[in-house]
């Protein structure tokens, strides 16, 4: 197991790898709290769920075409259209003079963050040495705790001063910097021919997205019903397609029998979905704790912030097995516990110690989960990014079916929306268990592209765990 002062020495591709994952999880945060402002400034209220949308499924269709980018374009070139296909979705935001052009920059801006999420994950194997890719793994996905705590405060300083376009500016900057970066960063990759489109599975998975994501903001239950039926039924289509087809969103191993694969990528989903919670957690601080709207805004970040410093602490540990089935234990008996809490005049302070210890709950097992994954190649590595992508996407929409089914009451809305995803993330537990990470030494596969770095000095000694 490397050390993180190992890590350091890669310096550079640790700022790429973790930089192009951060722009996209602060981007998240800063359009979040810069939305009423720029509502007010341009209209389209009735369009406003649907920014969140846009981001998402356009950021679920980037994740799977990694492997392909990365083979036809190679690494470098695959960093450089990430990073200046954000930069230019950042800019049409700045400039858009109606909510339909805002939209459109959202997607745009959801294609780059897609990519260069699905490269962060898949790039480890070439850019870091072999004992380095927990540490790395941690430190990327860490990333989505420290844009939840970056996002509220540069979107909430920005919309202060009535400047949100200026906040989408610095978002576009930020991507130039940390793309001018890539040169030294990467190491050199060859280009081979890339797979097809896997189009008809594309298409059912945006499909499932957008069915719920309308579920989510519909009033009739009837409706309601129909489009989640819907909604299942294009996630059977893409099982039934997937598990058949030559081109895959997803490694072939992850359906074949007694594959651990679809398990951890199941557990991971199961435990990722937990952070849609947070979209939420302003609205109920503000209206049942009383908080005022900056302190809510900070206060969404506690779930994300447990995430991010259980993954730090837990990467280097050796109880694999334990942590992996103790993640989606706390993060399931956390969401209950913030339920029974929920009333009016509640005490946040309460909450607050209840989500950093289900965020913790992510934390200690995600990059145990993610390292497993990568030991099935690099297609299983990519599709990482698929699967947290669609997670969130598929928690956003979920999250606002649970809420809207229990309005007009703020307190049964947040008990439903936390009740659900304890249901989830206990899922996690079963599933965890099926995948038995930890349970065996992990068999190196030969498929996996060589590393320049793993070269292991002479007499040293690297843990597989």
């Amino acid at each position: 197991m490397g050390s993180w002062r190992e890590l350091g020495a890669h310096f550079s591709t640790a700022v790429v790898l973790a930089g192009g994952v951060l722009v996209g999880a602060v981007n998240i945060y800063v359009a979040a709290s810069l939305l009423p402002t720029a509502v007010a400034g341009i209209g389209g209220e009735r369009l406003y769920a649907w920014n969140m949308t846009a981001f998402l499924v356009a950021q679920v269709v980037a994740t799977m075409f990694v492997s392909r980018a990365l083979a036809r374009l190679g690494n470098a070139t695959a960093y450089y259209l990430g990073f200046g296909v954000f930069a230019t979705g950042s800019v049409v935001c700045a400039v858009s003079p109606a909510m339909p052009v805002l939209l459109a920059g959202r997607g745009v801006q959801g294609l780059g963050a897609g990519l260069l999420t699905g490269l962060g994950f898949a790039v480890i194997h070439s850019a870091l040495p072999r004992q380095l890719w927990a540490r790395g793994s941690a430190l990327i996905s860490a990333m989505f705790g420290v844009g939840n705590l970056v996002g509220p405060a540069l979107g909430g300083l920005f919309a202060q001063f009535g400047s949100w376009r200026a906040a989408f500016v610095v978002l576009a900057g930020a991507a130039v910097v940390i793309a001018a970066q890539v040169p030294r960063a990467l190491p050199r990759s060859e280009r081979s021919p890339s797979a097809p489109v896997p189009s008809f599975a594309l298409a059912a998975v945006v499909g499932a997205v957008g069915a719920v994501s309308i579920a989510g903001i519909l009033t009739s239950i009837l409706a309601m019903a129909a489009f989640i039926v819907l909604g299942f039924g294009f996630v059977v289509a893409f099982l039934l397609v997937e598990k058949r087809a030559a081109v895959r969103v997803l490694p072939a191993e992850a359906y074949e029998s007694g594959s651990p694969l679809r398990w951890i990528y199941l557990t991971i989903m199961c435990l990722a979905a937990g952070v849609s919670v947070e979209a939420f957690l302003p609205l109920f601080s503000q209206h049942l704790g009383g908080l005022p709207p900056a302190a809510a805004g900070f206060f969404s970040a506690a779930l994300s912030f447990g995430w991010s410093a259980g993954q730090i602490v837990s990467s280097s540990a050796r109880r694999v097995r334990l942590l992996c089935l103790a993640g989606p234990t706390l993060l399931a008996a956390a969401f209950v516990v913030l339920a029974l809490l929920q009333r009016e005049n509640a005490s946040v302070l309460a909450w607050l110690a209840v989500l950093l210890a289900g965020g913790t709950g992510i934390g200690i097992a995600m990059p145990h989960l993610s390292v497993a994954a990568m030991a099935s190649g690099q297609q299983a590595a990519a599709a990482i990014a698929t699967v947290l992508t669609m997670a969130t996407a598929f928690g956003a929409s979920i999250a606002g079916l649970l809420v809207n089914l229990g309005a007009p009451s703020m307190v049964t809305s947040a008990r439903y929306l936390l009740i659900g995803f304890a249901v989830v993330a206990a899922a996690g537990v079963f599933t965890t268990a099926a995948a038995g990470v930890g349970a065996r030494p992990a068999v190196a596969r030969t498929d996996l592209p060589p590393s320049p770095h793993d070269r292991a000095p002479s007499g040293s000694s690297i843990d597989p765990e």
